[in-house]
């Protein structure tokens, strides 16, 4: 069977296995962090910029800063209003609910994330991943 013929095969197998990963994501969401001391509620937009939305934000993953899918270092989130936002990656605080390899998933299918920061410095930190509703 040459590569030709072959290619509708294919192209079938690689859909069925995107149709798979985009059901692992589930409809159903995670319960969100529980608000304390170490995770603040929200994120002042003057500490950073104007464009810089309170967190916790949804939005559609557009670009991934990784070496692979267990060595994501950050992302860019376009927000529901249009905004581009750069995040880094910190210390989840589930990373087994949501891994940071999934965002890859997120980005192939446009599923929205919900993604929860904190400033530090001039940096944008991810501290908490889940699918958004």
């Amino acid at each position: 069977m040459s590569l030709r013929s072959r290619r509708p095969i294919l192209a079938i197998a690689l859909c069925a296995a995107l149709a798979t990963a985009v059901a692992a994501c589930g409809t159903g969401s995670s319960p969100s962090p529980a608000a304390s001391a170490s995770r603040p509620p929200s994120t002042p937009a003057s500490s950073i910029g104007a464009d810089v939305p309170p967190s916790p934000v949804a939005g559609v993953v557009i670009a991934i800063q990784s070496e692979g899918l267990d060595k994501v270092r950050g992302f860019t989130l376009r927000t529901r209003s249009g905004v581009e936002v750069q995040f880094e990656l910190g210390q989840l605080d589930d990373p087994t609910d949501f891994p940071p390899g999934h965002l890859a998933e997120h980005q192939a299918s446009t599923a929205p994330v919900l993604v929860w920061f904190k400033v530090e410095g001039s940096k944008l930190v991810v501290y908490h991943l889940e699918d958004a509703p």
